[in-house]
C-alpha cells in the first residue's frame, strides 16, 4: 500500500436500495482522504477560506471493484501523486479493512485555482517543495500503471 490518508466506517444514510453504498457516497469518501493530502499540501479547506487559494477536480477516472455495504470500515490510500505548475494529478484507492480488499478507486486531476479572480495560477514556490519533498518521500511505493491522466500535465 502507499499512504493511508483516512479510514472511515459506512454509515446507512450512504447505502442505496441495493443495500451497498451507493456510487455518490465512494465519491464523498474518496474526497474525504483527497482533503487530508490537500491540506499537507497547503491548498485544502483552510487555505481555500484564508489565502483564497485551492484546487477544483476538472477530471476523474473511478472504479467500482467490490461491493462495500453499511457497517463496513474503508481504508484510503494514496497510490499515486505528481504535478506540474498548475495541475496535481493523483490517484486513490478504498480497501475494505476487514477483507483487506480493494473496493474502489478514483483517478483525478486537478488544478490549482485562486478564488480571487476563480482562475487556474500556478503554484507557489513553497507549495512546490512540500509536494516535491512528499513525492520523494513516498515515490517508491506510489503505482504508475493504469494511469489515465498521466499524459496531461504538462512538465
Amino acid at each position: 500500500m502507499s499512504v493511508l490518508l483516512t479510514t472511515k466506517k459506512i454509515i446507512k444514510e450512504w447505502t442505496d436500495y441495493n443495500n451497498h453504498m451507493n456510487l455518490s457516497y465512494y465519491i464523498l469518501v474518496f474526497d474525504m482522504g483527497a482533503e487530508v493530502i490537500l491540506s499537507k499540501f497547503q491548498m485544502g479547506e483552510h487555505s481555500a477560506k484564508t489565502t483564497k487559494k485551492s484546487t477544483m477536480v476538472v477530471e476523474t477516472h473511478t472504479t467500482y471493484n467490490n461491493e462495500v455495504k453499511e457497517g463496513d470500515e474503508v481504508d484510503v490510500f494514496l497510490t499515486h501523486f505528481d504535478h506540474d505548475k498548475k495541475r496535481i494529478h493523483y490517484k486513490l484507492e478504498m480497501h475494505d479493512k476487514k477483507k483487506n480488499l480493494l473496493s474502489a478507486t478514483t483517478e483525478v486531476l486537478s488544478l490549482y485555482i485562486d478564488l480571487n479572480v476563480r482562475k487556474v495560477a500556478e503554484f507557489e514556490e513553497e507549495k512546490k517543495t512540500i509536494m516535491d519533498d512528499f513525492i520523494n518521500k513516498n515515490k517508491s511505493t506510489f503505482k504508475s500503471e493504469n494511469l489515465h491522466f498521466s499524459s496531461k500535465l504538462k512538465k
